[in-house]
């Protein structure tokens, strides 16, 4: 096994009809942006009803028909927020837990350990996080986070993080399932290297048009210039608002 092969993100999710949410973190080819992109799927009427929203700089989930929203409390939450130098990205209400616990002087891993999986059984669906942190000195780092069952019964929670040091062109890739079934098999190993493009445009495009037509639902991608600290997003959505 190659531990350094690395693929591009149509490779990662070749033939796979759902891997559930997934985030991307990584560095453009060039060395001069950081790249966050977090993506959801649903099989269900209730998790097919949402859209992707910008609000004051957040991103939400949003129910795209009100009328049909039954349990909001495992698929409407803040999945991106920024706070100072801090940009987390997850895929559940634990957004804001981190940011809570950055505001108080926190950190990334000490907020998630006051948090568990989603309490979904027989899935037990696992909640995946990524922190991207900027500094002036030094530099650009990012940080990954899977919390998962440790059985079928969900008796205990497992935790892994990762540390990554940021690579020109590399980004790395993790998702709540393997792939479909029922249950829905947790995510194993670790985050996929998969390869990051330039241009945003491409990737964003890239990702979409990879998911599973039937099962993809909304998809946000932020660069952030490292030079500047300025930054773009594009965003997509399944159902238009």
């Amino acid at each position: 096994m190659d531990t350094y092969k690395t693929i591009s993100f149509s490779e990662a999710v070749e033939g796979n009809a759902y891997p559930g949410r997934g985030i991307v973190v990584g560095m453009t080819p060039d060395a001069g942006k950081a790249v966050a992109a977090y993506f959801i799927m649903g099989r269900s009427e209730n998790s097919r009803n949402r859209v992707f929203t910008v609000k004051n700089g957040v991103v939400y989930t949003e129910p795209f028909d009100i009328a049909k929203l039954e349990d909001p409390s495992l698929i409407i939450y803040a999945a991106v927020r920024q706070h100072n130098n801090h940009l987390v990205v997850t895929n559940g209400n634990q957004t804001d837990t981190v940011v809570e616990d950055l505001v108080k002087g926190g950190s990334f891993y000490h907020a998630l350990e006051s948090r568990c999986f989603e309490p979904d059984a027989p899935n037990f669906t696992p909640r995946i996080s990524a922190e991207l942190e900027f500094d002036e000195k030094a530099g650009f780092k990012y940080r990954m986070s899977i919390l998962k069952s440790a059985d079928a019964e969900g008796s205990a929670c497992n935790r892994f993080g990762y540390d990554y040091a940021p690579i020109a062109g590399l980004g790395h890739f993790i998702h709540t399932y393997e792939h479909d079934g029922n249950p829905l098999p947790t995510f194993s190993g670790e985050p996929t290297r998969v390869e990051i493009k330039n241009d945003i445009d491409d990737f964003a495009n890239e990702i979409w048009n990879s998911l599973n037509e039937d099962n993809k639902i909304s998809l946000y991608v932020k660069y952030v210039d490292l030079a500047t600290g300025e930054a773009e997003s594009r965003l997509f959505n399944k159902h238009s608002k």
